[in-house]
């Protein structure tokens, strides 16, 4: 029985998602749905396991499973826009596939259980900027995340446009669009990473889907809390955080709350285990 509860996470991950594979697959009548979402549910609750067993790569093995699945097939060989230009995009033509259904699960409902998980566990841009030097950031956070507000207005003007203009062969634009999307965020990604020296810098500033993720990971089910009978205060998890979360405060209004990626780095690194 207490092997069971050790593994109880990873086996509601794999329920949850075989739950909505098998859903999408008899209302949509189409097995690719079943494929996909058991495929990311079974590499997100491997990666559980791994983390349970103390393997220090876990997180990492499920970003370039899922990341790698979304970017190079979902992406480059089906042509699907995953980016959010894919996503107003079959919003404005009312079809109820592809991006709009990732983006339910992942960026607007899914986060009410697992917060900010998707850009821990599944972002092909943060897939990259992760293996970049400076996973720990040495300054302040700049007041400037504004800008996402901006890049996720100028996908939604751009998308809008192309179907005010009634320009012809949008879906060819639209895997343009996320091709020079995904290279001119891998560009812009990097360059930040470097100038702040922090490599989540572009999910901080620039990202466009935290509009969706930061107020609906708010009221996450899922989050890191601490054990204050345990709490010795000596700041190793802040200082070890991507993020910036203040986890040492169990209320839904800590500092950079809704920034949380659930990357685990804060609980690995307690020396008292009061994570």
């Amino acid at each position: 029985m207490k092997q069971l509860k050790k593994y109880l996470h990873p086996i509601i991950f794999l329920v949850i998602f075989e739950t909505v594979a098998v859903t999408l697959w008899l209302t949509k009548n189409n097995l690719f749905y079943l494929f996909n979402f058991s495929y990311i549910g079974l590499s997100i609750s491997f990666g559980i396991f791994l983390f349970i067993r103390k393997y220090e790569h876990a997180r990492r093995v499920v970003q370039l499973l899922v990341g790698l699945y979304m970017l190079v097939y979902l992406g480059l060989i089906c042509q699907e826009n995953m980016q959010i230009e894919g996503f107003w995009f079959y919003l404005f033509t009312g079809v109820f596939e592809a991006a709009t259904i990732h983006y339910a699960v992942a960026k607007i409902f899914g986060p009410l259980i697992f917060g900010r998980g998707w850009c821990g566990y599944a972002c092909w841009t943060a897939m990259v900027l992760d293996f970049l030097p400076y996973k720990n950031p040495s300054h302040e956070r700049k007041n400037i995340g504004w800008i996402r507000y901006i890049t996720f207005a100028a996908s939604l003007v751009f998308v809008s446009a192309l179907f005010l203009a009634k320009i012809g062969n949008i879906e060819k634009i639209m895997f343009r669009a996320f091709i020079i999307g995904n290279v001119l965020y891998y560009i812009a990604g990097i360059a930040l990473a470097f100038a702040f020296r922090d490599n989540r810098a572009f999910c901080k500033y620039i990202c466009p889907i935290t509009v969706f993720l930061k107020p609906m990971s708010y009221f996450s089910l899922i989050r890191v809390k601490c054990k204050k009978d345990r709490c010795i205060e000596c700041g190793k998890c802040k200082r070890v955080c991507p993020m910036d979360v203040d986890v040492t405060d169990n209320s839904r209004m800590r500092k950079n709350g809704t920034e949380c990626i659930l990357c685990m780095e804060c609980v690995k690194n307690c020396p008292k285990d009061a994570l």
